[in-house]
């Protein structure tokens, strides 16, 4: 990626976002609905693997979290 690619990039992404605050904010919440879904499902919580480790570590409702935040924050700010 070139220095002019990069900007264009960054332009067209803050764009997006002055244009939708509320995106981010929705898809903190979905990821945390997700993640009550995978912990509420008996067979995920207690088995191996991938899909066990994702529900028992609770790692979309951390990302949620955070993505929410964020898109608070970048939303007031924009």
């Amino acid at each position: 990626m070139t220095r002019g690619s990069s900007k264009d990039f960054l332009d067209i992404l803050s764009d997006f976002v002055a244009h939708n605050k509320g995106l981010p904010v929705l898809l903190g919440v979905a990821l945390a609905l997700a993640s009550l879904v995978l912990a509420c499902l008996p067979s995920l919580a207690g088995g191996a693997g991938f899909w066990g480790w994702v529900a028992r570590s609770h790692v979309l409702l951390h990302i949620g979290v955070i993505v929410g935040l964020l898109g608070i924050l970048v939303g007031d700010a924009l």
